[in-house]
């Protein structure tokens, strides 16, 4: 496992801590959110376009504070699940990262060669 950051970090529906993966043998953005008090992590790339989600780091919640936002494209996604619920790209989603939160930290919990 690698730590990604303190626990403490994570503020719920607050900003996301960004992080890298490796994917078919290159890095990849990432982010690690808190939402309805659970750790969740995903690429940090749109569904519709890879583009990353963020257009000020970490800045991924809508003003509502209840969904992911795409600050290009304005798709919308569920923070606990990554399904697009509006935009260019509804019904798809956001890629999953294993993410554990334990002894005061989040940790990746496998680098997926996906």
């Amino acid at each position: 496992m690698r730590k990604i950051c303190a626990a403490a970090e994570l503020v719920e529906r607050g900003l996301a801590v960004r992080f890298s993966v490796t994917r078919a043998g290159r890095p990849r953005a990432a982010l690690a959110i808190r939402y309805s008090g659970q750790v969740f992590g995903y690429l940090n790339e749109c569904a519709h376009v890879p583009i990353e989600l963020d257009f000020n780091p970490g800045d991924v919640f809508d003003l509502s504070r209840e969904y992911l936002i795409c600050s290009t494209h304005g798709a919308y996604y569920q923070p606990d699940s990554g399904v697009c619920v509006g935009g260019p790209c509804a019904g798809r989603r956001l890629q999953a990262i294993p993410l554990v939160e334990q002894d005061g930290a989040i940790w990746l919990s496998e680098e997926n060669e996906a």
